[in-house]
């Protein structure tokens, strides 16, 4: 790739998001940040207050809550991408294939009027023939459903905080780019809860273990299972890219993106992990745009984005399955008009080490869900 094109383009300035990540980190240097990781290691230390208020109205009389059928959580103790959606659809295709009804729950978080949020739009593609509601009372949802429709193992997309739900099988997922969060509560790090609360997991999963090199997975999944007492089964998975998907619904091979100069962009809690994949793939990428998780795109941005691009000489515009379909109502109004194409990297997870163990646990909640039935 021509240098001269590569910088070009300007890069726009880093977003809210990125400036924090660079702050908690330890990136951003000098006086001025280190009175700032103070000043949010005070607000963490409120943020913890709050949770153990939390816990404690967990132990009050219905604290906890139980749906009429077992409940899966998929969870994480940090904020950012870990691979919870494609870990919903993975555990909704284990079930249908095992012979269950899933249904997929998740609060609904950036849902506008009512209306699906990304996640369930994702979800939707990934897994077009199981049901999803959105509802931030979890029980309550579940059980609407069950006195219309039948439900075998219910799946809390994002459930590991969502205690007032009783669950009879808890996930964690772990990044393996940054598992730990900077071991540090939000807001000066990006942990939700303690370290310690890997306890309550019945399993752990590790995620994009594909970006890491063999030793220091070893490590860390010693580590892991070092924080979780040892007695906690620690799975190991992969997020596979798998095709190009177009506006239309058309695919292309992965062979397509080989030495191909595109412009990216992404709103995901996990940004660089994305960049790493377009470029294992062969991608020449620039400029490279990120904006903060959840962005809500209009349509100036898109017109925005395809312009860099095409300013730039790419052919196309390249994001994540969970911002494609929130633009794809924008490309199919035709409000979006370049010689710049449009295209999303679909990546798929995929369990490499102990899938037997998630198999099991799902054989068992099914069983339990039939024993129920027939009572």
């Amino acid at each position: 790739m021509d240098a001269d094109r590569s910088t070009a383009m300007p890069q726009p300035p880093p977003d809210r998001q990125s400036r924090w990540l660079a702050l908690v980190s330890g990136e951003t240097r000098g006086v001025a940040a280190s009175l700032a990781r103070f000043g949010l290691w005070v607000l963490s230390f409120v943020y913890r207050l709050g949770l153990a208020a939390g816990n404690l109205r967990r132990l009050l009389p219905g604290g906890v809550q139980h749906p009429p059928c077992p409940v899966v959580s998929v969870g994480n103790l940090t904020v950012g991408g870990t691979g919870k959606t494609p870990m919903a659809a993975y555990l909704a295709d284990l079930v249908t294939r095992m012979g269950g009804a899933p249904l997929i729950v998740s609060r609904g978080y950036g849902s506008d009027e009512g209306r699906p949020n990304e996640e369930a739009r994702e979800l939707q593609r990934l897994c077009p023939d199981v049901p999803h509601v959105q509802n931030p009372d979890r029980v309550r949802a579940i059980e609407e459903w069950m006195r219309r429709r039948p439900c075998d193992v219910a799946i809390l997309d994002d459930g590991f905080q969502h205690r007032r739900c009783a669950r009879d099988l808890d996930i964690v997922l772990l990044d393996a780019l940054r598992p730990f969060g900077y071991g540090r509560l939000l807001p000066r790090g990006l942990l939700r809860e303690p370290l310690s609360a890997l306890r309550r997991a019945d399993v752990i999963v590790i995620t994009r273990t594909e970006s890491i090199a063999a030793d220091e997975l070893a490590k860390l999944k010693t580590e892991v299972g070092r924080l979780a007492l040892g007695e906690t089964p620690v799975l190991l998975a992969e997020h596979q890219p798998t095709a190009i998907l177009l506006p239309d619904g058309s695919r292309r091979d992965l062979e397509w993106l080989a030495g191909r100069e595109v412009a990216a962009v992404c709103g995901i809690g996990n940004p660089q992990a994305f960049r790493i994949t377009l470029e294992r793939l062969g991608a020449c990428i620039a400029p490279f745009e990120t904006f903060r998780d959840h962005h809500v795109y209009t349509r100036e941005d898109l017109n925005r984005l395809v312009g860099a691009a095409e300013a730039a000489g790419a052919k196309m515009l390249v994001t994540t399955g969970k911002d494609f379909v929130k633009w794809l109502p924008m490309i199919e109004a035709a409000g979006v008009a370049s010689r710049v194409g449009v295209a999303a990297l679909q990546i798929d997870l995929r369990i490499t080490e102990g899938e037997d163990v998630l198999r099991r646990r799902i054989a068992a909640l099914l069983a339990a869900s039939k024993s129920q039935g027939e009572h």
